[in-house]
């Protein structure tokens, strides 16, 4: 397995510790470091400037939001930061949900969602192949527009600047099963925001599609990790993500993070996050997460325990794990145990 650093995104403003997490990640021998967006900091400035700062390690979103940019803007992005980088970007998309779509970027959710992600990369995709201009007549995306508010005067257009790689990597963040199979079949790789070793059947039908491909496939789940001796300290953080996502991340009446929960064997307890965050009771949230799940898609408790944990993801299809935390000693303890 590889190790990448996740950063996140931003809360209130930027954290002065970043940039150095990021150094000694690369110090460390970390394949990649990655950064996210909600509705605040965006994903790509971040890691430019830390591209800028690093030289080896690989550059990921993890996701950068398809609804905040057109697919062109999008690979636009990718395209000017793997040239500045020197060909380290790793682009990672998702769709996110109709609260943040509809809600953050004014614009209405896809009823087809698994269309609108294949109609997205692809136009990505023919951006970095610069094969030709891009002509792409879908249901949610159209180059030239030809919609009925149009002037009728575009054209097809090929970038001006030549991509340094017309193979950089497209991973998608998919939760739900015909996401994740497609996922499979249409990108380079795959990022899963909860991991169980301990539940290997829960993806086992969506990763089918891979039997019959070619070439590597990246399956790189988030980690939040901490070596501590108090375990259930350590796991606060865990829960509060979790609370957060499942309880806040989405309505009560479609929630993608709390479906997933439920798949995952927690269907109960992943309603009760949700009603308890929506009556406004968010320390009661955070508590009613089970620490058995917060524990088995995280890596927290004394270096020997987390050493024999790590066992079980090499046992899982993951290539990648990708380390949430804010503790240089934990950071260079995976690498010890890892690499």
């Amino acid at each position: 397995m590889r190790l990448g650093l996740a950063l996140g995104y931003w809360g209130r403003g930027p954290d002065p510790d970043r940039l150095g997490l990021a150094l000694e990640a690369e110090r460390l021998g970390y394949h990649s470091v990655w950064t996210s967006e909600a509705w605040g900091s965006d994903a790509f400035t971040p890691l430019t400037w830390i591209a800028a700062h690093t030289s080896r390690i690989r550059l990921g979103t993890a996701v950068a939001q398809m609804a905040a940019r057109t697919p062109t803007a999008t690979a636009m992005h990718a395209l000017t930061l793997d040239h500045l980088s020197g060909g380290r970007l790793m682009l990672g998309l998702g769709l996110s949900g109709p609260q943040v779509v509809e809600g953050w970027y004014g614009r209405p959710f896809p009823a087809s969602p698994l269309t609108a992600t294949r109609e997205y990369v692809d136009v990505v995709r023919q951006v970095l192949r610069r094969e030709g201009p891009v002509v792409h007549e879908g249901r949610y995306h159209s180059h030239p527009y030809t919609g009925p508010d149009g002037t009728g005067l575009g054209r097809p257009l090929k970038s001006i600047t030549h991509p340094l790689r017309s193979g950089l990597p497209v991973l998608l963040g998919a939760e739900g099963p015909k996401n994740i199979a497609q996922t499979a079949r249409i990108a380079d790789g795959w990022l899963p925001l909860y991991w169980s070793p301990l539940r290997p059947g829960v993806y086992e039908e969506s990763l089918a599609p891979l039997a019959g491909r070619t070439g590597d496939f990246v399956i790189a789940p988030m980690v939040r990790a901490a070596v501590c001796d108090d375990i259930a300290q350590g796991l606060l953080p865990v829960k509060t993500m979790l609370g957060f996502y499942i309880g806040g991340m989405g309505h009560t009446s479609r929630n993608f993070h709390a479906d997933l929960m439920a798949r995952m064997g927690y269907e109960e307890e992943a309603r009760r996050v949700q009603r308890l965050f929506a009556e406004g009771r968010r320390a009661e949230a955070v508590q009613a997460v089970p620490d058995a799940f917060a524990d088995e898609i995280s890596l927290v408790g004394p270096r020997a325990r987390i050493a024999e944990r790590l066992e079980l993801w090499r046992t899982t299809p993951a290539t990648d794990l990708l380390v949430t935390s804010p503790d240089p000693a934990t950071l260079r303890t995976l690498a010890e145990l890892v690499l």
